[in-house]
């Protein structure tokens, strides 16, 4: 929320009004639907003090997920993982990803074309590290997952780019 009033506040730019009709439509176009767990203008359904969050993740899982950092590439074990399955999210659980929507970019890290479905992650504009991206994050606790990019396959065209430490992989149950 507040990169997007950062966006909207930041002017009549170009770059200005493209970054805060984006931040709107990471809200707008997660709106929760039925089953659906979405962000909210009041925050998460899902939220702990930073002690609890410590308390509950490991070093790593706290620096992404609270901290938006970085796991190195091709350190996590999900990027190698295949079999059928449901990727959550460490903080909270909530499904984000399915195991075959997952391929290999070959960038180190675990991605998908697809969100399990919609409302599953939000999107923000982030501008850090002397770029503009858009940050994903889980829409039930706002943690950080990692970025999705226009260079993925079809069907959708898009890379979602996660890092392995935000997320758990549970398997299909046969």
């Amino acid at each position: 929320m507040d990169r997007l009033r950062r966006s909207l506040l930041g002017g009549g730019t170009a770059a200005g009004i493209t970054a805060a009709l984006f931040g709107v439509r990471a809200l707008i176009g997660f709106r929760a639907e039925a089953g659906d767990t979405a962000i909210t203008l009041g925050g998460f359904t899902v939220t702990r003090s930073d002690a609890e969050w410590k308390a509950l993740l490991t070093p790593e899982q706290y620096a992404v997920l609270r901290h938006e950092g970085t796991e190195h590439p091709y350190t996590s074990p999900l990027n190698g993982e295949h079999r059928d399955g449901t990727f959550t999210c460490a903080g909270c659980d909530l499904d984000l990803f399915e195991s075959k929507t997952k391929f290999d970019s070959h960038t180190g890290w675990p991605s998908f074309y697809q969100p399990i479905r919609r409302g599953a992650v939000g999107e923000t504009q982030d501008r850090s590290a002397g770029m503009v991206r858009t940050e994903v994050h889980c829409s039930r606790c706002g943690g950080h997952l990692g970025h999705v990019f226009p260079d993925g396959p079809a069907p959708t065209g898009l890379r979602y780019c996660m890092n392995g430490v935000a997320m758990k992989f549970r398997p299909t149950e046969d």
